[in-house]
This record gives C-alpha cells, sequence and structure tokens, in this order.
C-alpha cells in the first residue's frame, strides 16, 4: 500500500495548471476544510470501504500500459504488447490517515477493440485521456475518446486530466508547440494537464497521488452531504413528547384504510 504523505506546492484547489508543468499534488493543508474535520473526526462513513474507478483511454501505443505499469509496478518494458480488450490494477492509499482505492482500468487503443472497452466505461470517478506529445494526431483524437467516454458517465461527477506522455522522446522546441494545444484544449474540457515521462518516471507518482485526493475528496464531501447534519456516532435525542410517535402513526395508518 502507499501513504501519501506529500511535501509538494498545491495551485488552489480544482484549478486548472496553468503551465506545462504537472498541476501539483494535494498538500495536507490544501484538502478541503471539511474534509479534514472529518477525517480528525472519523466521520467519513464508508469512504474507506469504497473503490474510486479510473478509466485510461487514448490511441494505440500513445503509452496508457507503460503509465499505469510505471506507477504500479514501478517498472518499464520496452517490449511494447497491445492492451487487448481491458486490464485493471488495483491500489490502495491512505489519505489523511483513511484507506482508499483506486482501481486503474486500462482500455484498449485499437478501434476493434473499442466496443469491448466502452463497456468497461461505466461507474468511473475519474477519466484519464492520454496522448503522445510526440504524436499530433494522438492529442487531435483525445475530444473523441473524451465524448466516448462520457457517454457511460455522468459529466458532472468525472474528473477529468488530459496526459501528455512520452517527454523524453521530445526536444524542447517540439514539446513546447504541442504544449499549446494540449493547454489549450485542457482548458476547453475542463481538465488537468500532465506531462510526464513513463520511461523516466517523471511526474507519474505525483499525478497518481493527485487524482487519488481529488477522488477521495470528492468520496468524503459526497459522504458528508449524504448524511446531512447526522453523524455516525452522533447521540439522537428523544424529548418527552416522542413517546406516542408510533401510536400516532399506526392510528393515521388505520384511519386511511377504513
Amino acid at each position: 500500500s502507499i501513504i501519501i504523505v506529500i511535501a509538494h506546492t498545491l495551485m488552489s484547489d480544482m484549478h486548472l495548471p496553468q503551465c506545462s508543468v504537472k498541476a501539483a499534488v494535494h498538500t495536507k493543508d490544501e484538502f478541503n476544510s471539511k474534509v479534514k474535520t472529518a477525517c480528525q473526526e472519523q466521520r467519513t462513513g464508508t469512504v474507506g470501504f469504497k473503490i474510486a474507478k479510473v478509466i485510461v483511454v487514448g490511441d494505440l501505443a500513445v503509452g496508457k500500459t507503460c503509465l499505469i505499469n510505471r506507477f504500479c509496478k514501478d517498472a518499464f518494458d520496452k517490449n511494447y504488447k497491445a492492451t487487448i480488450g481491458v486490464d485493471f490494477e488495483m491500489e490502495r492509499f491512505e489519505v489523511l490517515g483513511v484507506p482508499f482505492s483506486l482501481q486503474l482500468w486500462d482500455t484498449a487503443g485499437q478501434e476493434r477493440f473499442k466496443c469491448i472497452a466502452s463497456t468497461y466505461y461505466r461507474g468511473a470517478q475519474t477519466i484519464v485521456i492520454v496522448f503522445d506529445v510526440n504524436d499530433v494526431a494522438s492529442l487531435g483524437h483525445a475530444r473523441q475518446w473524451l465524448e466516448d467516454a462520457l457517454k457511460e458517465n455522468d459529466p458532472t461527477n468525472v474528473q477529468l486530466f488530459l496526459v501528455g506522455t512520452k517527454k523524453d522522446l521530445s526536444s524542447p522546441a517540439q514539446y513546447f508547440q504541442i504544449e499549446q494545444d494540449a493547454i489549450e484544449l485542457a482548458e476547453e474540457i475542463k481538465a488537468e494537464y500532465w506531462a510526464l515521462s513513463s520511461l523516466t518516471g517523471e511526474n507519474v507518482r505525483e499525478f497518481f497521488f493527485r487524482i487519488a485526493s481529488l477522488a477521495f475528496e470528492a468520496n468524503v464531501l459526497a459522504e458528508l452531504e449524504k448524511s446531512g447534519s447526522r453523524h455516525i456516532g452522533d447521540v439522537i435525542k428523544i424529548n418527552s413528547n416522542s413517546n406516542n410517535v408510533y401510536a400516532t402513526s399506526k392510528k393515521k395508518q388505520s384511519n386511511c384504510c377504513q
């Protein structure tokens, strides 16, 4: 399991990155105050038992599998093998002292497997759209991948990331050119833009920590909203006039049946 203990500087929560560098990772101080309080008071409900689904989509050979393997196995395999259908990895985290899991779904980029892969899109909390920073066409196809993924999910309930891979293969001049288009697209689709390298590991851990942090935060906030003002462990007070609640209810029921 991976414990998120992070000492990076974070930009304002949920804001899009304004530069090519990673959007930066959550620090303890940057979590929503309600989330921090809930964790401190152990009021996170069922969040510790939940698994957040992350789907990784994009063209063939853009590096989806290598990205997941670099994070989950800390390995890079140069002998590329195309993913058939779908595959997934499970990663456990500890966020603000609460256990939390991500299920990372690696989907095929080949057209003939698209229908198979799309059946696994449903229920995603995070959508990661991957493109190769050395392949302009793969960035151009990002909108279609997003459109396909959103057919199976509520656009208001998913977090979006646009990820440029293979940065190690790009010269500064080449990367600068595609970076501008990538940032523009990220702003358009309201996604965070990250550039990384699965070969060197640049930004990979930070990227997945960011996903875990935002997914965790969203789950805790949803749990708090669902529970409303009631908290697990709260004392429910019954006043002296409450002893006839059942009798009143029963009486009303019998009246309506007459």
